[in-house]
C-alpha cells in the first residue's frame, strides 16, 4: 500500500466511525470533532474527503479515537 492509499484508508475510517458514532446516539459533526480535538474543521473535512496529502499525526488520530470512542487500530483496518 502506498502513502496515498494509506491516508485514504485512515480518512475513510475516520468518516465511517464518526457516522457510526452518530448512528449510535452521538452527534458529532466535522466541526464538532475538530473543536473537540483542537484541530481545524478543514483538516477533518480534507481527511474524510480523501483530499489530504500530508496525512495526519498519530497524536491527532489518537485524539480522534478518544473523541469517537474507537480503538485506534480500527482506523488502520481495510
Amino acid at each position: 500500500m502506498n502513502e496515498i492509499k494509506f491516508n485514504e484508508l485512515i480518512g475513510n475510517n475516520v468518516r465511517k466511525y464518526r457516522l457510526i458514532y452518530n448512528a449510535n446516539g452521538g452527534n458529532m459533526s466535522q466541526k464538532e470533532l475538530a473543536e473537540k480535538i483542537g484541530a481545524s474543521t478543514s483538516l477533518i473535512g480534507a481527511l474524510e474527503s480523501r483530499k489530504i496529502k500530508q496525512g495526519i499525526s498519530l497524536y491527532n488520530l489518537y485524539k480522534i479515537s478518544e473523541a469517537l470512542e474507537v480503538p485506534m487500530y480500527k482506523f488502520f483496518e481495510q
